[in-house]
């Protein structure tokens, strides 16, 4: 028997998606969500300062969801009513490529979140800086991506462009409400082992400046749907190398 149907390779990802689009609007009575954002680790208090919650509940009563395996996430889909009137699907309930659970559940969240109506895709992680300036509590705007986990969501022939990934127009947007913004190349391992120095070291090489374990294959899943992406970093560490101190996820 298999749990999860993403977990059948035979089964299309995207109608599972659909469906369970359909089961968040039957249970929030929101016919339609224009906006979605995945809180990563160190968001969660996010969604209270969005608007209104209109519903809030469990990830697992929606199709294709699991339960987080992860401290912080909090494991929940919300329905928020913002103050301009539009709806945005909190997304609460992230799965981690590094679960080992297929890319398919990875990119469930953002898949439903298009179903469900969304055209703009906010991407947010906790994540470790490379810039010896952005010390721990920094807000970094994700400006593009190395995806290091040899994967994809794009199954078959499906050539999707990611030239412009990262909507510079929802940076400028942010920048608006936060001039102090910075902004870097967000580098994608595999995890769940943190990178070691000399790893972090080959990411500045390459033109890295925030090093994490997810949001990327979500951010090309984003763009095959057509959806604007906008990433966000909280950059609780320096990486490793970067500074002496220890790295955990508390």
């Amino acid at each position: 028997m298999i749990a999860n149907p993403l977990d059948d390779p035979h089964a299309d990802p995207k109608a599972i998606a659909a469906e369970a689009a359909a089961q968040i609007a039957a249970a929030t009575g929101v016919a339609t969500h224009e906006i979605a954002l995945t809180l990563g680790s160190g968001w969660a208090r996010a969604a209270d300062l969005m608007g209104e919650t209109v519903a809030e509940l469990p990830a697992t009563d929606i199709v294709g969801f699991g339960a987080p395996a992860v401290v912080g996430h909090v494991g929940t889909l919300r329905s928020v009513r913002l103050p301009d009137g539009r709806h945005a699907l909190v997304i609460g309930a992230r799965t981690h490529y590094y679960e080992r659970h297929g890319v398919r559940r990875v990119v469930h969240g953002v898949r439903t979140a298009a179903a469900a109506g969304a055209r703009v895709m906010v991407l947010t992680n906790g994540a470790g800086g490379i810039k010896e300036t952005w010390g721990p509590g920094t807000v970094a705007l994700i400006s593009d991506h190395i995806n290091l986990t040899a994967d994809s969501p794009l199954e078959g022939a499906t050539f999707v462009d990611l030239t412009d990934l990262y909507a510079a127009r929802l940076r400028a947007i942010a920048r608006e409400v936060d001039p102090t913004l910075d902004e870097g190349v967000y580098v994608q391992f595999r995890g769940p082992h943190y990178e070691s120095p000399a790893e972090v070291q080959m990411a500045r090489i390459i033109g890295g400046h925030i090093v994490g374990m997810s949001t990327a294959l979500e951010a090309i899943a984003a763009r095959e749907a057509g959806m604007e992406v906008l990433g966000l970093s909280l950059l609780t560490n320096l990486a490793a190398g970067i500074s002496d101190s220890p790295l955990s996820h508390e």
